[in-house]
């Protein structure tokens, strides 16, 4: 199946702007969909195109690139090799898993300076950074990163082009939906948790009708990305790493704990195997802002941090992977909204999710309120101007919002609006907006 992306938009502005002067690189998780969206769009807005991928390319397409003086004889080549006709500046070439073939991502220099045609490269990050060690990375490049199915993409995979339009509205008026409707929201949204946002598990969904089935493409998806933890670090730190992603984030609210993972190790150990497992881009780290203000960035500890999956769907299932699919209640649960207290940070990673899909770096506060000598945690801060805007994530007990209040009370100059997020209609409790989750996405647009 090939669904409605929004990168689409962006890569049509790439090809007006750039008009062959750059070269467009798609990064993104294993799965996400990168290598549909760029045959399609090479289907739908060139008159010719060519795709190479390296993952099955011959040694003798291979070792064209190493030698491109002679850019005809190249072109020549390719053209007789893939039975394809290339109009100049009316064809697009496509380096699918460029990383495999670091001499054809070298290349892009002096191709792109030819200008006969397009280029579009598609990558994982983390194979792209192992594979860059002995070439010029070029500098005509534009990169677009691409992010697991939104839930505006979700709603229009499904066929409902209603919804996205309503909740943008909602947004933008404030009001209440009322609680027949926002019921009916919800569901749909605890669905799209439950699914996630890999092209394959939309796919399998909509194919079956049957959570079994979407369960277990999600469980290819991740042995494909701990097989790709192993390449990078045969140690098995990285998979172990994220295993416990779902473990650690129910354990401890304050951070992730490496030792209790990692024998005798500590955060600033494997900030360096953190950092590739970030660029394979399956996870998303949020990290403490020791001093909440409006530079959030220099006030990052690196040593403190929280891990999500970059994919809900993903998570659920992680969650319950070393079991049958039966034992994994969570799709009853969260589905028929009876869901326990204790997997409330199901929402906390769908939040995480839909931020940093919207380009918003993620941190977070813990403090400790001198008197009381109680712990508060605030999810998310995100920059506003030259303020910041807290927020808070319940999946219950919406009305109680101590760490809000406590962390108000001690910044207040540097707070512009505070935000609860809950699953509850849309509303006020004094200066606080209690936010549907599902308005996330919808809200948190303009907000850097």
């Amino acid at each position: 199946m090939i669904f409605q992306r929004k990168i689409y938009e962006k890569m049509l502005a790439w090809k007006m702007e750039s008009d062959g002067r750059t070269a467009l690189l798609v990064e993104g998780a294993r799965r996400v969909g990168k290598s549909t969206v760029v045959e399609d769009f090479a289907k739908r807005e060139y008159e010719s195109h060519l795709i190479i991928d390296f993952s099955m390319a011959s040694p003798e397409i291979r070792e064209l690139f190493r030698d491109i003086s002679d850019l005809d004889y190249l072109f020549l080549r390719l053209q007789l090799a893939y039975h394809a006709e290339l109009p100049a500046r009316k064809s697009v070439i496509i380096f699918d898993e460029v990383q495999l073939c670091p001499q054809a991502r070298q290349a892009i220099k002096h191709l792109v300076k030819d200008r006969r045609y397009d280029y579009i490269e598609t990558g994982s990050l983390i194979s792209i950074r192992r594979n860059v060690k002995d070439i010029l990375i070029p500098s005509e490049e534009r990169k677009l990163q691409m992010f697991p199915m939104d839930y505006e993409e979700f709603c229009w995979a499904i066929g409902d082009t209603a919804t996205p339009s309503l909740l943008r509205q909602t947004a933008k008026l404030g009001k209440p939906l009322g609680n027949a409707v926002h019921r009916k929201l919800m569901q749909q949204f605890r669905l799209y948790m439950l699914i996630g946002g890999m092209p394959q598990a939309i796919a399998a969904y909509l194919e079956s009708k049957n959570f079994r089935a979407v369960d277990s493409v999600k469980r290819d998806i991740l042995s494909l990305y701990m097989e790709d933890f192993r390449k990078v670090d045969p140690t098995g730190r990285a998979s172990l790493l994220f295993e416990a992603v779902p473990a650690q984030l129910n354990g401890n609210a304050s951070r992730y704990q490496v030792s209790s993972v990692l024998k005798n190790k500590r955060a600033n150990s494997i900030l360096s195997l953190l950092s590739e497992m970030q660029d394979s881009k399956t996870i998303l780290l949020s990290y403490h802002a020791n001093g909440p203000g409006a530079g959030l960035s220099a006030q990052r500890d690196l040593a403190r941090f929280k891990i999500f999956l970059a994919d809900t769907g993903l998570f659920v299932t992680l969650m319950f992977r070393d079991r049958d699919f039966t034992e994994n209640l969570v799709y009853e649960k969260l589905l028929s909204d009876k869901m326990e207290a204790n997997l409330g940070y199901l929402y906390e990673n769908i939040v995480a999710q839909m931020l940093a899909a919207n380009g918003h770096s993620l941190y977070y506060h813990t403090f400790l309120n001198e008197k009381s000598r109680h712990n508060y945690k605030i999810d998310f801060l995100l920059a506003d101007g030259n303020k910041i805007c807290p927020i808070e994530v319940k999946s219950s007990r919406y009305k109680s919002h101590p760490s809000l209040d406590a962390f108000s009370a001690k910044y207040s100059g540097r707070i512009s609006n505070r935000c609860l997020i809950h699953t509850k209609d849309l509303g006020k409790d004094t200066d606080i907006l209690l936010l549907p989750v599902y308005l996330v996405p919808f809200v948190f647009r303009g907000i850097r």
